[in-house]
């Protein structure tokens, strides 16, 4: 399966705007259907998260534990994953049993 990001700012307001979005104290997951070939994926953090340092390694967290359910999920959506401020407190692990659990009630709807 093949994997792009999403890079524009009217990419990720289309995904805001009409996907269906899941809000948990570690993540914000939003989900559009696109029908296309394959997933495009989004992070995203605020500078309320901390400073650079810490939104990066909220970004390294994301990233890696997204790929590692990457495979498990079907194709066709834009995905966009909102950091929040305990996201770079948390293990890969545990973000990721997360994000599993959430991804699957919204690709359901």
């Amino acid at each position: 399966m093949e994997i792009e990001t999403l890079n524009k700012n009217m990419q990720f307001k289309r995904v805001y705007y009409r996907g269906k979005s899941i809000v948990s104290p570690v993540l914000v997951i939003y989900v559009l259907r696109t029908g296309a070939d394959k997933n495009r994926i989004g992070i995203t953090t605020s500078k309320k998260i901390g400073k650079s340092v810490v939104r990066n390694r909220a970004r390294r967290v994301i990233k890696s534990a997204f790929s590692e359910i990457a495979g498990s999920l079907p194709v066709g959506y834009d995905i966009v994953l909102v950091a929040r401020k305990r996201t770079a407190e948390m293990k890969s692990p545990q973000i990721r049993q997360v994000m599993k659990g959430n991804m699957k009630l919204l690709m359901k709807k």
